[in-house]
């Protein structure tokens, strides 16, 4: 086991030793149990990391040997063509696969059938159950999540996006369908991908093996690719697991410095920040007085005299129009309005003068 220039190379000798103690535990299995070495025993590779990732990642691996049987079944989903029924759509893309030459895909599912008959809950539970493995059309992968529901996630069965525009559309099929992925979550340190099957020879296991171990310590969005992972396991469905690779104490404490450096280097950064926004917002502040005074200047005459012209309007309009309504005056500030008729009032104004100049 070493490491060179960043890449993990893993001891042969370690796995091929691996491998055999796990067909060898198979062989005795099926024979006990009379079951057949070939029945979907399937064999992967258990990663554990020294710290936990922050964000989660799906990762494509390519394998030089296909792990999947013929008896596996594919799905794939695309999209409703315009002016085209389902079945047309579906005989239309059946023919496009038949052309570029892929074979392994054995049915062709448009979106409005995934829409209408998938629609119930069991429905969607079947539907995980008959398949291995789900590809969607790059134009259809967004719609999905809300049509086939959480447990296609949980069961790592997510549909893979394909471009069925590409022109090499039958090297990209084969590597899906061939290959496997694996799924890299912040919720613990361990990660699982299953790389081949208790049908293979030990040669196309170990090549698999080594395969998958490169493109996961190349394609994995962590600091220290090589060194974050902690152990490497080989294990079956029913199997114990194996160690074929176990990293230093020391490759701890130099993820651990890595990621101090990272950290420090952000409240670094932060403390750069702060400091700008800071003599911005003051600048905003004190810099420039005149323009919020101008500013507050010009937001009061704007409401005042609106309201005040309102009310002239009304009074004026009110006048035209010839309505008879008129202010009644008061006798005195807080008296009750009297409910006389027009004539009294005005007897009662009549009468007001003369008393004035008899009390003189």
């Amino acid at each position: 086991m070493a490491e060179q220039q960043g890449k993990l190379q893993l001891d042969q000798a370690q796995v091929k030793s691996a491998v055999l103690a796990l067909q060898a535990f198979l062989k005795s299995k099926s024979a006990s149990e009379s079951l057949l070495l070939n029945e979907s025993q399937h064999i992967s590779l258990m990663f554990t990391l020294w710290k936990i990732p922050r964000k989660e990642q799906t990762i494509r691996i390519p394998l030089p040997h296909g792990i999947r049987t013929e008896n596996g079944e594919v799905c794939l989903f695309t999209r409703d063509e315009p002016n085209m029924t389902s079945d047309q759509t579906e005989r239309f893309y059946k023919k496009l696969l038949t052309e570029r030459g892929v074979k392994n895909v054995t049915e062709v599912m448009p979106f409005k059938v995934l829409k209408t008959e998938y629609k119930a809950f069991e429905a969607k539970r079947r539907l995980l159950g008959n398949y291995d493995l789900f590809l969607s059309d790059a134009r259809v992968r967004r719609l999905l999540p809300s049509q086939i529901g959480k447990h296609f996630y949980e069961s790592k069965k997510a549909p893979l996006s394909v471009d069925l525009q590409a022109k090499n559309l039958g090297q990209i099929m084969d590597r899906l369908i061939q290959g496997t992925t694996m799924t890299v979550g912040k919720k613990g340190p361990c990660c699982m991908s299953r790389v081949a099957n208790s049908g293979m020879t030990t040669e196309e296991i170990v090549e698999n093996v080594v395969a998958a171990v490169d493109t996961i310590t190349s394609k994995l969005d962590m600091v220290e690719k090589d060194k974050m992972i902690k152990i490497i396991h080989l294990k079956s469905q029913t199997s114990v697991a194996l160690p074929i690779y176990t990293s230093d104490l020391t490759h701890l404490a130099l993820v651990e410095e890595v990621r101090k450096k990272a950290f420090d280097e952000k409240k670094k950064s932060k403390k750069r920040k702060a400091p700008a926004e800071n003599t911005d917002t003051k600048d905003g502040e004190d810099g420039n007085p005149e323009k919020e005074e101008d500013e507050d200047d010009e937001d009061i005459p704007q409401l005042v005299p609106i309201q005040t012209k309102g009310k002239k309007a009304k009074l004026e309009g009110s006048t035209k129009k010839g309505q008879k309504k008129v202010t009644k005056p008061l006798a005195g500030r807080g008296g009750k309005q009297n409910k006389t008729g027009p004539g009294k009032m005005a007897k009662k104004t009549m009468k007001g003068p003369a008393q004035k100049q008899k009390r003189k």
